[in-house]
């Protein structure tokens, strides 16, 4: 088996928003009223006071983009590590202590209830974290109560940590400039490093722009306001559209127990180990991999529709319109950026590179598909 439920959970809807409007005025993007909406949806009411101190402006400089939908957990205790290494599909344990990485968490049947961007703490204190994730924000709550089920007499204190997430993306030049305030930044894909400001993560990239993770405390927030002249404040939007160019998947609350490792690409991101012990799942997980049963491969696209709300679409079936009938695979996650939806799917092998693959319906909108940064493999 190589996948979670059938298609065809959600009856094939897509979600539109309604038109903007601003002084009593419906536009389309690109109009007024469109970036009177973009200024509102970069600074959320609950915003950290330091994003709300970076202009928005998009020439010359880093692109800062705070990432609510994103939270972070922690692990301490004598046995936070090896508790951790045998839920994970990641090889927790042997993670080097100036990496992160990605892993998921399974069910027993092997569909990913959660992916993760994974690293170790660095303070050597007994009750200091040894472990951090990053996970979605909906699903943040579930999977620690989850987790908290299984940690037994194990010396495991599970706790949500009190982290801002942001996302930073620059080309060299702007890197930099903005290394000249924030000091050396980290450069290679999965590296990590602790900084006075916090903690930055080198984030895969589809093209040549250097993209970061950056994870910090409130304290170091509130003392970071050297960067602010190397920053100009971007959307959550414009962010979350580079990760799925760069294949990177993020399962949600609506794609919890759907999709085996495989189906979302994370054994060809380093996101599972194969010569770890157990966790749950690991039995099909390695079924599929050494038995050669994968049919399904995730797949990136973009869809010409601004009416389109990407974050709507988790979940909405995905159609070959050369193959009428049942659904080929759905939506992993999708985002709106600039009258653009980016959109990564699970589909079959055999619908690429050259279905005429579509959104909710045979004759739903077209995803144009465009190749990943790494190779897609069965």
């Amino acid at each position: 088996m190589d996948r979670g439920a059938k298609p065809g959970h959600n009856g094939g809807r897509i979600a539109r928003p309604a038109p903007l409007r601003v002084g009593g005025m419906a536009g389309p993007a690109g109009e007024r009223g469109y970036h009177q909406h973009f200024d509102d949806a970069i600074t959320p009411a609950d915003m950290h006071a330091f994003y709300s101190s970076i202009p928005v402006r998009a020439e010359g400089c880093a692109q800062c983009a705070p990432l609510p939908d994103l939270a972070v957990f922690s692990a301490a205790g004598a046995d936070a590590l090896s508790f951790l290494h045998g839920q994970f599909t990641q090889d927790v344990t042997g993670l080097p202590a100036d990496a992160a990485r990605l892993a998921g968490y399974c069910t027993a049947k092997g569909r990913l209830l959660a992916t993760m961007v994974m690293w170790r703490g660095t303070d050597a204190a007994d009750d200091a974290p040894q472990f951090y994730g990053m996970v979605r924000q909906d699903l943040s709550q579930a999977l620690l109560k989850r987790l908290s089920m299984f940690v037994l007499r194990a010396k495991v204190k599970l706790a949500p940590a009190p982290l801002q997430v942001a996302g930073v993306q620059a080309t060299p030049e702007q890197a930099a400039a903005l290394e000249a305030v924030a000091g050396a930044l980290p450069r290679a894909t999965w590296q990590r490093a602790d900084l006075p400001s916090g903690t930055w993560i080198v984030a895969p990239s589809a093209d040549d722009r250097l993209r970061w993770w950056w994870i910090a405390s409130d304290a170091q927030l509130e003392q970071s306001a050297a960067l602010v002249p190397a920053l100009g404040l971007a959307s959550a939007a414009s962010w979350q559209a580079a990760e799925l160019a760069a294949g990177i998947p993020w399962i949600a609350a609506a794609t919890q127990d759907v999709f085996i490792p495989q189906t979302v690409n994370l054994d060809l991101i380093q996101g599972v180990s194969f010569t770890k012990g157990c966790y749950p799942g690991q039995e099909v997980v390695a079924r599929s991999h050494y038995r050669g049963t994968v049919k399904r491969r995730m797949a990136f696209g973009t869809v010409a529709d601004a009416t389109l709300q990407g974050p709507a679409l988790t979940g909405v079936d995905v159609f070959d319109a050369a193959q009428p009938g049942e659904a080929i695979g759905r939506v992993v996650q999708a985002a709106s950026d600039q009258g653009v939806v980016s959109v990564l799917f699970e589909t079959t092998l055999a619908a690429l590179p050259d279905g005429d693959l579509r959104l909710a319906s045979v004759d739903g909108p077209r995803i144009a598909t465009a190749p990943l940064p790494y190779s897609i493999q069965p």
